[in-house]
């Protein structure tokens, strides 16, 4: 049985790197595979995916994608191109920024509501986007690791770890995860101005572009506050952050079904849902319960464990820079849902709090993919930006922006997660 099931688990891999676009039928369908041999029993089965996540995730992302609707994001931006006028701080600026609302909007999301700000800013005063754009690309993703609902990373090991949003901010009485990013974001600040250093423009106001509706901003606030108030809340559902997220989605729909001037069509908001990817994450919830049922996560763990020589340090850094390698080629959703039990496995054979090897591997698998064009999504969704408008991205190129910004900012938190946590 275990040399069948470790079987499934590599061609579940292979196949996913090879073909990304059916990366999520090819985990269903092994999770079904994986019940019908018997690793995991179909109640099993169903109690391993995690419903929380999968609430979160879904709730989050139709929320998100009203608030972008109703062009609040979009209004903010103008308010801070009109106040900075220097095209250089512009730039600068604009990476931040995106880097602040992907704190809690999906980074995606984000580069497609910022990126065509810089495009225009870019085009007005007749050079080249492409640094403009994959500079939003890149902070985008460094700031998905701030809060709990930043990235699916963030929410995945909330998930395993039982940690609310509040613990982002403060974990057993130190700073989390959201300050530890923020000193990572300061410290590729310098990176920034040097890549702008040549622009010395100064831009006329813009127009501020119209708020539609100010209820989706409403709700994706009211959904942070209520994550934030339950996080106070000792032994509560299991399900609880789901159901919040989940439950003020719901009401803006409705709310949208009532008004005749939508800001999106039903049916557009419910497409905008990423079903593949809440696909991919169950069938994986499912396949990495059959691989722990067969000690192939006990054995992944004895391994680190034995190369590291039950050195904690050895641990912790092997785990941080090999995460970032392998986040640069492959998406670290699946690479983050598998590591997670095998570092509780590695924190429980040493003996040790599994807080800072949880930190490092979200410091290492959320910004690693910014190594190159390929190891995040945000990443490939700003280079199809530039591709519409004939300008093509090469990995040099990208790699010229992305392993200093990603080098700067691993090396701040991989630091500071060590010096705080250990």
């Amino acid at each position: 049985m275990k040399t069948i099931v470790i079987g499934l688990f590599a061609l579940t891999y292979i196949v996913m790197l090879s073909f990304p676009k059916y990366r999520h039928f090819m985990a269903a369908g092994v999770a079904v595979l994986m019940v019908v041999i018997g690793a995991v029993a179909p109640v099993e089965a169903i109690n391993a995916i995690d419903w929380n996540v999968i609430m979160m995730l879904g709730g989050t992302m139709g929320t998100v994608y009203l608030c972008i609707e109703s062009k609040m994001p979009a209004r903010v931006a103008d308010m801070l191109v009109n106040k900075l006028k220097d095209v250089k701080l512009i730039f600068v600026a604009l990476a931040l920024f995106s880097g602040l609302v992907s704190a809690f909007i999906d980074n995606v999301a984000t580069v497609l509501m910022v990126a065509p700000i810089a495009l225009e800013i870019a085009k007005r005063f007749n050079v080249s986007p492409i640094s403009t754009v994959l500079t939003v690309a890149v902070s985008s993703n460094l700031q998905g690791a701030a809060t709990l609902v930043g990235d699916t990373t963030s929410i995945l090991l909330a998930g395993y770890a039982g940690m609310d949003f509040m613990d982002f901010f403060v974990m057993d009485g130190k700073i989390g995860m959201f300050f530890i990013v923020q000193v990572g974001m300061l410290a590729t600040v310098p990176i920034l101005f040097y890549i702008f250093r040549k622009e010395k423009g100064r831009i006329e106001s813009v127009p501020v572009t119209k708020v539609k509706d100010w209820m989706p901003t409403i709700a994706l606030l009211g959904t942070v506050l209520s994550l934030i108030i339950a996080s106070f809340f000792e032994n509560k559902p299991a399900v609880t952050n789901g159901v919040i997220c989940i439950s003020f989605f719901i009401a803006i729909l409705l709310y949208e079904m009532t008004r005749e001037e939508k800001v999106a069509q039903i049916n557009d908001i419910l497409l905008n849902i990423d079903f593949e990817t809440l696909l991919l994450l169950s069938g994986l919830f499912v396949i990495i319960r059959s691989v722990i049922n067969v000690g192939l996560i006990d054995d992944i763990s004895n391994l680190f464990v034995t190369i590291s020589g039950d050195n904690l340090f050895v641990v912790y850094t092997i785990l941080v820079w090999f995460s970032v390698l392998v986040s640069a080629f492959i998406d670290n959703i699946p690479y983050v849902a598998t590591m997670l039990p095998v570092v509780s496995g590695i924190s429980a054979s040493l003996g040790v709090n599994p807080l800072p090897l949880y930190f490092g591997l979200l410091v290492g698998a959320t910004l690693g993919g910014n190594i190159t064009p390929v190891g995040a999504s945000a990443n490939i969704a700003a280079a199809g930006i530039l591709k519409r408008e004939g300008y093509t991205v090469s990995a040099p190129e990208f790699m010229k922006i992305g392993v200093p910004f990603t080098l700067c900012a691993v090396i701040t938190g991989y630091a500071l997660v060590w010096l705080i946590y250990v």
